[in-house]
């Protein structure tokens, strides 16, 4: 799931702000994504947080991260 994917990778903090971010202003791919949405090795995220825009590709996906693992789970483009 994008939602869980967000949080276990740290790039939003928490589930409920990556599940309500997740409607309007995270695109997978190119479109528009829910947080449902199953992720996969090889996505590549758009993140736009007010009038800045995070671009990353998904490396990994994992149920649980440690922090340090976290940064490996996906790279900044």
């Amino acid at each position: 799931r994008l939602d869980k994917f967000l949080k276990v990778s740290r790039l939003i903090k928490r589930r409920t702000v990556a599940n309500e971010a997740a409607m309007p202003v995270v695109l997978v791919n190119g479109k528009t994504a829910k947080a449902s949405l199953n992720v996969k090795n090889g996505d590549v995220l758009e993140i736009q947080f007010g009038n800045k825009t995070v671009k990353a590709e998904i490396l990994d996906v994992k149920d649980t991260a440690k922090k340090d693992e976290a940064k490996e789970l996906f790279r900044y483009l």
